[in-house]
């Protein structure tokens, strides 16, 4: 009987420990497999991230745009605007005896390719070589208490009617991805050197793909008196654009500034020459010459690249829209106070401010390389533009 007892003992200490052991078994197992899910788990989770990691820097690398930058000369007042390392257009006073205001100049399409003429500054073959005081991009005005800051070294030399717009400082300079800005102040002499015009001006530098873009935001402050801003078509906000973009000359003509004295532009080899003017109000070519528009478009091809230059007005503007005083030899401006000479006498403005007064401006520039804007996408710009300042 004890041995059959001892047996059974026997049989179910060895059950008892093949079931032990074999709990013992599966608790490994499913503890292994609970660590291979979790790794697989946390792999996932870690890949997932890494994944939206690189995704959200690769937006946050291309959100806004290419990188606006700054290269400033404290010692000469020049500033070059860049553009993902690549020169946009340069803010400077060339100090030559042309020109006797600050430009900017010169000015680049996202493309590299120069939009404005060289001459006087860095002449290039085959550019027209009459009214030198044109260069760049300036903001000015022909009759400012009697003084020509238009006009101003149109001749190779100081005027003796000429005023000068004098820097003073460059302020700030705030770089960003697809825009930055750039604060200046300035001083208006008049012919005898005194102060007339206190200005302050912030600059806006957009860029995004194949768009380029200026907005300049010009405050002018009337010193210790009243200034006045006779009516005169020599104004204001001008670009001179390169010789590719003005409109094929026909004949010679000889033009008159704002003391009647004559300047001859001559007729010229059109070949590679094929800009046209169309404003928003559809006016086309010459005729756009003191016509009212909200905007003007400049279009044409410099070699096989298809370019249009667009400066558009603001609604706060004073006499807004603005006179035109935009010719097909590649002056494009934008002019609010010169009534009298736009309309034939018809009407008139004589702008002035008292003592102490300011009067802001506010205008864009539009480059755009590669194609030509339709008046839709144009309407867009001015529409941004009209609500953004």
């Amino acid at each position: 009987m004890r041995s059959s007892i001892e047996q059974l003992n026997t049989q179910g200490d060895e059950q008892r420990g093949a079931i032990a052991s074999y709990v013992r078994s599966s608790e490994r197992y499913f503890a292994m497999k609970s660590v291979v899910v979790s790794a697989l788990l946390s792999g996932s989770v870690l890949l997932g991230a890494c994944g939206d990691a690189a995704n959200s820097s690769a937006e946050d690398a291309n959100a806004g745009g290419p990188k606006i930058s700054f290269v400033k000369d404290d010692a000469s007042l020049k500033v070059d605007v860049l553009v993902d390392g690549k020169l946009f257009t340069s803010y400077r006073q060339p100090l030559s005896d042309s020109i006797y205001k600050p430009v900017l100049y010169p000015i680049n399409a996202a493309s590299g390719t120069e939009i404005t003429r060289g001459y006087p500054l860095q002449p290039r073959d085959g550019e027209r070589n009459d009214h030198r005081h044109q260069a760049g991009n300036w903001l000015t005005y022909g009759d400012v208490n009697g003084t020509d800051f238009w006009g101003n070294g149109s001749n190779g030399k100081r005027n003796a009617n000429g005023g000068e717009i004098k820097p003073l400082s460059i302020g700030e300079l705030t770089e960003g991805n697809g825009e930055g800005h750039m604060t200046t102040t300035s001083v208006w002499l008049d012919s005898t050197g005194k102060e007339v015009l206190d200005e302050k001006t912030v600059f806006y530098f957009i860029a995004k793909d194949s768009i380029r873009i200026i907005d300049r935001v010009a405050t002018l402050t009337a010193k210790g008196e009243a200034v006045s801003f006779k009516d005169t078509k020599e104004g204001s906000f001008g670009l001179r654009v390169a010789r590719q973009l003005e409109l094929p000359s026909k004949e010679e003509v000889t033009l008159s500034d704002a003391q009647g004295n004559p300047t001859v532009v001559k007729a010229m080899n059109n070949d590679g020459v094929s800009g046209n003017y169309r404003s928003s109000e559809g006016v086309q070519g010459d005729a756009v010459w003191s016509t009212r528009a909200k905007w003007m478009d400049l279009y044409g091809n410099i070699g096989a690249e298809n370019i249009s230059v667009v400066i558009c007005d603001h609604p706060k503007n004073l006499n807004y829209p603005t006179f035109w005083h935009a010719r097909g030899y590649g002056l494009f401006s934008a002019n609010p106070f010169g009534a009298k000479d736009f309309t034939k006498g018809k009407e008139e403005l004589n702008f002035s401010l008292p003592a102490g007064g300011s009067l802001t401006l506010r205008y864009r520039i539009i480059i755009s390389s590669g194609k030509h804007l339709t008046d839709a996408e144009i309407n867009e710009y001015q529409s941004d533009f009209a609500a953004k300042y």
